[in-house]
């Protein structure tokens, strides 16, 4: 059999979940699935699947396997776009990662309108708030929020990343509207569980003074829609980021809260590998992102 072919379909399998969910994105039998994978362990001489019948898991050797696969299968994507950069046509598939909450509530409708325009390309987006490797683990682009190390990739510079105090007019109305920092001290506030877990100050600064505020409430999520949802509802103030809680703010379903005050606001980059991985999708890719969300475009956050 292909070897990657076989190695693209267990990719698929892994993605999917299934080998009936792989065969039917793929357009082959379940048996030929099985085939493919049986085929790639027998040539490793070991299991990269625990299969029961409800459900199957990688093993430690399929984990890594499976990482490996994304990188070689995305090689020789970037090999066959070899052609298409001569032409200048994007097209092919695109393996991009962006943080949770910006991916869902930004990046995706951006997305949406490249694939429009550029109907060959396919794009995968990896949504996670973890560090990733960008040539380790199979990506083209990734986005990142926070100061940059030293790299050799390229950084195209986007909006900053900013967050909000926003509640609902129902719960202002009923608990009062702060007038100061320090008057969130009296109110429910909603707290995010993100990747530095431990840290609930929010920060708020005006005429060259700092503010933090250690607030407190009874909700903590991990998931920036879960906070929308809750200042939505009236249940407290959120520190909500800027582009999820724009529309909202616009309809008047939120209110911001101490908008005298500044909060801070974190650098946003695009960072791709240009020397050798520059395509026709990949450049189409980064210029759409830089016209839409680029730093020489703020938004009017008001």
């Amino acid at each position: 059999m292909d070897r990657l072919a076989s190695m693209a379909t267990f990719v698929k399998v892994v993605d999917l979940g299934s080998f009936a969910a792989a065969a039917m994105a793929l357009k082959m039998s379940p048996q030929m699935v099985a085939k493919h994978v049986a085929y790639l362990e027998a040539r490793l001489a070991t299991r990269l699947l625990n299969r029961t019948t409800r459900r199957q898991s990688l093993t430690e050797i399929g984990k890594t396997y499976y990482e490996r696969c994304k990188v070689v299968l995305a090689e020789v994507d970037w090999a066959d776009a070899a052609g298409d950069n001569a032409t200048g046509r994007p097209r092919g598939r695109l393996r991009v990662n962006a943080p949770l909450s910006f991916g869902t509530h930004t990046l995706v409708p951006l997305v949406a309108r490249y694939l429009r325009q550029h109907p060959e390309v396919e794009i995968e987006l990896v949504l996670s708030d973890r560090y990733v490797d960008l040539i380790e683990e199979g990506f083209e682009a990734v986005f990142r929020i926070g100061r940059l190390a030293d790299s050799s990739l390229t950084a195209r510079a986007l909006r900053p990343f900013r967050s909000l105090a926003c509640a609902s007019p129902a719960y202002l109305q009923q608990r009062g509207t702060p007038r100061d920092p320090a008057d969130l001290l009296a109110h429910v506030c909603l707290g995010y569980v993100g990747t530095r877990p431990g840290s609930t100050d929010w920060r708020f600064m005006r005429d060259g003074r700092t503010f933090d505020v250690p607030v407190r409430g009874p909700l903590q999520v991990n998931n920036a829609a879960a906070l929308l949802s809750g200042a939505l509802e009236g249940f407290g103030i959120a520190f909500i980021a800027e582009d999820l809680a724009r529309a909202s703010i616009a309809s008047g379903a939120l209110v911001r809260v101490l908008p005298d005050f500044e909060t801070p606001s974190r650098p946003m980059h695009l960072l791709f590998h240009a020397d050798r991985r520059l395509t026709s999708k990949l450049r189409s890719f980064v210029d759409a992102v830089t016209r839409e969300i680029g730093l020489d475009d703020p938004p009017n956050s008001k």
